[in-house]
Order: C-alpha cells, then sequence, then structure tokens
C-alpha cells in the first residue's frame, strides 16, 4: 500500500474541506503546520476565488495541504417538483424579507475551469465529493505531482474508486456532517447510510488504495479506533468547525454545543441532496417535502440561508453537524491538534497494554 499520502503530513489527522465559507486559508494553514493535513473548499466558489485562496495560503504556510471540488451533476431532477417546492418556500422569502433563488443557476460549479487551474498551478493533494472524476483527469492531475482522493459511502463507490485510479479513497460513514459524498443521488437509499466502522471493515476487504475515515469523529480515540479498524488516518470536519480560525459564522459555532440543539438528521431542505445538519425550525417545516433536486434547491434556498445568517437566525440557516457536534471544542486548530494528537498516543498505548482476550482466565 502506497504512503505517498500519508508520508505528506506527520499525524494522522485531516480537516475536512467545508464549503460555504468554512475551510478558509488560516485554518487549513494552522492545521498544515500543526503536523495534519489542512484542506481548502473549492465548493462554490469561482475558478478565481479558488485561486486567491490558494496563494493565500501559500502565503502563511509552506507546508503540504488539499483543495477539494464538487463534481458536476447529471440532470434529472424534477422540474416541476422544484417548482412545487418553491412556493412552499414563499413564505420564507417574505418572512426574510428576499427573493429566493434561481434554481437554474449552474450544475457544474465551475469544474473544468479549476480543473485548468490546478493543473496550471499544482496543489499536494485535490479530493473529489459527489462522484468520480474521468481516468484521464486523474491521471493528468498526478503526473503534475497531485495525489487524488475520492469520496465513497459504500464499499461499491470505493472500488469504483480504486479502478479509476485515484491514490486513496475517503470513507465516509453516515455520521458525517454535511453532504454525503454518494456518486449517485437516489432518493430510495435514503436512510441506509452505514457507520463508519462497518464501512471501513467493508472497504477494507475490497480495496487496496490508502483509506481516509470520515464521519463523527471528534476525539483522539477515535481516531485511533479508525486506524485500528484499517484507515490509515482520518477526516475531521465538525471538530474543527468550533475553531476561531473557522470561517463558520459565529451562530453557527455557537448551535453546536446550544442545549437547544439536540440532534442532527440527514435532510434535503437546503441542498436538494442528503446532508446532516442540527434539527432546527427550517429543517423540520421543510425536510418532508424538499425534493432530490441538486443543485437546484441549493441555488433556491441560497437567499434564504444567508438572510437568516445575516439576522442571527439559526432557525433558517442550514447548520450543517456530525453526530459528535455535543464535543465541539473551542480553542485554536493548531492546539485542537495537539490535543487530538494526545488522545491518540494516550489511546494507542491503552490499545498497545491491553491483555490479550483469555489471558488470565479459566478457559471455560
Amino acid at each position: 500500500m502506497s504512503s505517498a499520502l500519508t508520508d505528506l503530513f506527520p499525524l494522522p489527522i485531516v480537516q475536512a474541506p467545508m464549503a460555504g465559507g468554512v475551510s478558509v486559508p488560516h485554518l487549513a494553514a494552522a492545521v498544515s503546520e500543526a503536523g495534519g493535513l489542512g484542506f481548502l473548499a473549492a465548493g462554490y466558489k469561482t475558478a478565481d476565488g479558488m485561486y486567491q485562496e490558494i496563494k493565500q495560503l501559500r502565503g502563511i504556510t509552506t507546508r503540504p495541504f488539499g483543495v477539494n471540488l464538487f463534481m458536476p451533476q447529471p440532470e434529472y431532477a424534477d422540474r416541476a417538483a422544484v417548482e412545487v417546492y418553491a412556493s412552499q418556500l414563499a413564505g420564507e422569502a417574505a418572512w426574510y424579507e428576499t427573493e429566493l433563488g434561481e434554481p437554474d443557476s449552474g450544475r457544474d460549479d465551475g469544474y473544468d475551469a479549476k480543473l485548468a487551474v490546478l493543473h496550471d498551478n499544482p496543489v499536494p493533494v485535490v479530493s473529489f465529493h459527489f462522484g468520480i472524476p474521468a481516468q484521464d483527469v486523474l491521471e493528468s492531475l498526478a503526473r503534475a505531482g497531485t495525489l487524488t482522493l475520492v469520496t465513497a459511502t459504500t464499499a461499491e463507490e470505493a472500488l469504483a474508486v480504486e479502478r479509476a485510479g485515484a491514490a486513496a479513497v475517503i470513507v465516509q460513514g453516515v455520521e458525517a456532517g454535511g453532504h454525503q459524498g454518494t456518486h449517485r443521488d437516489n432518493p430510495e437509499t435514503d436512510g441506509t447510510g452505514i457507520g463508519l466502522l462497518s464501512l471501513i471493515a467493508q472497504v477494507r476487504q475490497t480495496v487496496r488504495i490508502p483509506v481516509v475515515a470520515a464521519g463523527g469523529i471528534m476525539r483522539g480515540s477515535q481516531i485511533a479506533a479508525v486506524l485500528a479498524a484499517g484507515a490509515n488516518a482520518a477526516q475531521l470536519g465538525t471538530a474543527f468547525l468550533a475553531t476561531p480560525e473557522s470561517g463558520a459564522h459565529a451562530v453557527h459555532k455557537q448551535a453546536l454545543t446550544n442545549p437547544l440543539f439536540v440532534r442532527t438528521e440527514l435532510t434535503r431542505a437546503f441542498s436538494g441532496r442528503p446532508a446532516r445538519g442540527l434539527v432546527n425550525r427550517f429543517l423540520r417545516e421543510h425536510g418532508p417535502y424538499a425534493p432530490a433536486a441538486y443543485p437546484e434547491v441549493h441555488h433556491l434556498t441560497s437567499p434564504l440561508r444567508k438572510a437568516a445568517a445575516k439576522a442571527g437566525d439559526a432557525q433558517g440557516m442550514a447548520l450543517w453537524a456530525g453526530q459528535g457536534h455535543k464535543m465541539a471544542r473551542e480553542m485554536p486548530a493548531a492546539q485542537l491538534v495537539e490535543v487530538l494528537s494526545a488522545e491518540l498516543a494516550a489511546a494507542t498505548t491503552a490499545l498497545s497494554t491491553f491483555p490479550e482476550a483469555g489471558a488470565g482466565g479459566t478457559g471455560r
């Protein structure tokens, strides 16, 4: 198994790329400088916006980092269902005194333009969400010296990632906050996601490429658990969302540990694709009726989410968070990496000194 990926960073800690302005250059730099792998999120940005963030990041660290891209989405949304959902959201638009967004604002997220930038200005790592790039894309990035990772949510998807030629697979359990990186958005599979430890075991029996485990990881002991299960590194998102370097809205950060938000849920309410967030009013009222239509619903609700954030109204925001959100810790990102590393070391030592099964027993 290639160690090219893990040789880039001394600690098996990857900061998840969180789109929407969360994974900013200062967060990625702090994580990389502390020994992990920081990531920028190019999703919902222009190609130039991505390039400017890469330049900014390179100005504050010389350590390796990654950039995440969203794959273009096939056009199969039910237009009538999107129109019905828009009519259901009319009251929200009136409440926040804004207009609904235009559903047909683009499906490819500037994918080709971003790839062109990354070919001309190679970065150490590029990861992909919502599908697998064409084999020639992965090969051309590899020739440029870039390691490629692709998210998978099943063993079958992981096998497809390996066959396409990616350097590693990000195995995303159902516990993960934000969007599930399924390769096909099939409403019939809603609610059938696999827990991370079970998924790692299934993937490990299926592929030989390195595995980065993602989903609900908030403590070093959990990193030890996924490494013991067969992962090569752990990717954490919600854990870094609460750090001061994170670009998340202050209301979002506070909501992670606010007793008012007791649980998370997978919903299509904000984007039309399954994503895990804190259960708030918007999710409860609109989640049951949101169609499978990404990115149409994302574009549609974008002004609503921005207006709610501007008003400081957590009940109308997309509060993406993993199942471990209550364990979020408000500390600088570098300190968090240090604490996670110490917890990992302690858990690893405890595992290595645990008595072997049956030792000292009666044998019955």
